[in-house]
């Protein structure tokens, strides 16, 4: 698996875009509305909805991967 840097959309719609890091930041990324949220590759366990097949598809036809990200919840207390 490719290593991507990934971007978190500071809206509540959850959506986040891997970038390898070996491809340029798409210039919708750098704008206020996103900001960085780390990497994933080998060594780290993807977010939850990053599916890899569908990122290096993504990739291949856009040049970044958007995807739904979710957040697991914690016990009900």
């Amino acid at each position: 698996m490719c290593a991507y840097n990934l971007f978190r959309s500071t809206q509540p719609d959850g959506l986040l875009c891997a970038v390898p890091e070996e491809r340029s930041v798409p210039p919708f990324v750098t704008g206020p509305l996103w900001k960085f949220d780390g990497r994933v590759d080998g060594g780290r366990e993807p977010p939850l909805g990053f599916d890899g097949k569908a990122a290096a598809t993504g990739v291949r036809f856009n040049g970044f991967y958007l995807f739904a990200g979710f957040r697991k919840s914690g016990p009900d207390h």
